[in-house]
């Protein structure tokens, strides 16, 4: 019984959570005289427990973001409720196998190496697995990506490989306080889309800009976020992990 009242206090508080974002979205696509319609919220999960990801659906997420494949396959296999599951972070070429044919969209492919082995892994299955470039926008070395200057001549290599279906960009806004920085980062991610698509009418599929978290969402769909990823703003402050 304990049981059950936390669950119901903890959907309580995410649904509560959900509609204070939602609203936030709506505000930040007025302004940049976008519709909220079209910006989806993943609710990034990572070191939460499978209830967190029911009472998430139950509220009204549809689409769930992990960073860690041991995780999710440990995590989904307890959640009783469809979802969209989204790889967000960092994806290892060796745990590629344990990731082809379970997600909805991998976000975070950051090298040609990576996306070989998806195609190949893809080919085998008989799998066309939907990705996003990760593009390194703030050029910091902490962080994964492709350079953005190299991005065009990247998604054309892309575009050839069997068992891979291309659908947009990735980007992690620089961790810095100065909103102007953050923004140039964004707008640099809407920059490579534009001149990818620009290139060739090949890119029909290219429709995502995945940029944007609990820190800087509200920027991120300014400069043309159709994904923002986001966790504690939903969820809480996270456990270790």
């Amino acid at each position: 019984m304990v049981g059950l009242l936390d669950f119901m206090k903890r959907s309580i508080i995410i649904r509560d959570n959900l509609e204070r974002v939602r609203e936030r979205i709506s505000e930040a696509a007025h302004k940049a005289g976008r519709s909220e319609s079209e910006i989806t919220i993943v609710g990034v999960t990572k070191t939460f427990g499978p209830e967190v990801v029911t009472a998430a659906v139950e509220a009204g997420i549809e689409d769930i973001g992990e960073n860690r494949i041991q995780e999710f396959l440990a995590k989904s296999t307890e959640v009783g409720v469809p979802c969209r599951w989204h790889l967000v972070g960092h994806l290892q070429t060796n745990k590629v196998n344990k990731a082809v044919g379970r997600f909805e969209l991998i976000h975070s492919v950051d090298s040609l190496k990576l996306a070989e082995k998806l195609s190949v892994v893809g080919m085998e299955r008989g799998v066309a697995t939907k990705i996003l470039l990760e593009v390194n926008t703030s050029g910091e070395t902490s962080k994964y990506g492709f350079a953005p200057e190299e991005i065009v001549e990247v998604s054309d290599q892309i575009i050839l490989k069997r068992g891979l279906t291309l659908k947009g960009l990735m980007t992690v806004g620089p961790w810095v306080a100065d909103t102007a920085v953050v923004a140039k980062a964004f707008e640099t991610l809407r920059r490579c889309k534009e001149e990818i698509e620009n290139k060739s009418t090949d890119y029909n599929s290219i429709q995502h800009l995945s940029m944007g978290m609990t820190d800087d969402f509200e920027i991120a769909i300014a400069e043309g976020s159709t994904m923002v990823r986001l966790g504690r703003v939903l969820f809480g402050e996270r456990g270790v992990g």
